[in-house]
């Protein structure tokens, strides 16, 4: 597997995320960094499956199936992001917790543009495959890619629609698959990057383990770092007590049922 792409895929980010650091100076808002994120691995994936050395068919279902969950978060992000003239809370406490330290947020960009090349890792392992035809691992990856996009969507639409109600000012979403997890859009996004592992399936074992960082990466990024901790800690700030009656009864990241 030729690595150098990654190395492209890296320049590219930077650079993306120096002008949004540069925007974020000037507008004193990080949010766009999330929108500029996703838009990155959606440029990266069909990139990576371009300048691959695979078969075909792994190669376009890598470059459909990554650029458009790239494109449909990046979208969603940025309807969000965009529509709203404050800064998401998160970035205020980190700003706060900087002073305002811009040579930090640089930083805190170009940690972005690291992390795209990381999970351009299973895009480009994927999309080296060989194999030509559709095999069951094909139709596995196909369906793990639609229950995942598909999840993600519903619970961004349930939390919308949630927040769009005035009268849900201050209380936590516990409807649909809000129910049964305190980040169902995190869950479904960790299920997504299973995709790539499925399809890296007959191109040998480095390709495979390369793919398995996606899931294994994200869970720890999500559940660990920069997902649940900094969103929950704002739940926290925002909403208090409802929303530590929703930790004490929801599960965090795993759909499980309720408990009383």
């Amino acid at each position: 597997m030729n690595v150098w792409p990654l190395l492209h895929v890296g320049v590219f980010a930077s650079v993306v995320m120096v002008i949004g650091w540069l925007r974020q100076r000037r507008s004193g808002n990080a949010g766009p960094v999330d929108v500029l994120w996703a838009s990155c691995l959606a440029v990266a994936a069909p990139y990576c499956a371009w300048v691959s050395d695979g078969a075909v068919l792994p190669r376009v279902l890598v470059a459909v199936l990554g650029g458009m969950w790239g494109a449909r978060l990046a979208l969603h992000l940025g309807v969000r992001v965009f529509g709203d003239p404050q800064e998401d809370g998160r970035y205020r406490a980190l700003r706060e917790h900087w002073n305002g330290s811009q040579s930090k947020f640089l930083g805190f960009f170009l940690a972005q543009a690291v992390v795209v090349v990381l999970f351009a890792v299973p895009f480009l392992a994927a999309a080296s495959n060989p194999r030509p035809d559709w095999s069951v691992w094909t139709t596995i990856a196909a369906a793990l890619w639609l229950i995942a996009v598909g999840g993600e969507a519903l619970a961004d639409r349930q939390l919308s629609a949630h927040k769009a109600n005035p009268a849900n000012r201050g209380k936590t979403c516990r409807t649909g698959l809000w129910r049964y997890s305190r980040h169902p859009n995190y869950f479904f996004e960790f299920v997504h990057w299973f995709t790539y592992l499925a399809l890296a399936v007959g191109a040998g074992p480095w390709p495979v383990v390369l793919c398995a960082l996606g899931p294994v990466v994200m869970f720890v990024f999500l559940y660990r770092f920069t997902g649940i901790p900094y969103t929950e800690q704002q739940a926290l700030r925002s909403r208090g007590e409802d929303y530590a009656q929703y930790q004490r009864s929801t599960s965090a990241f795993f759909p499980l049922p309720p408990s009383s």
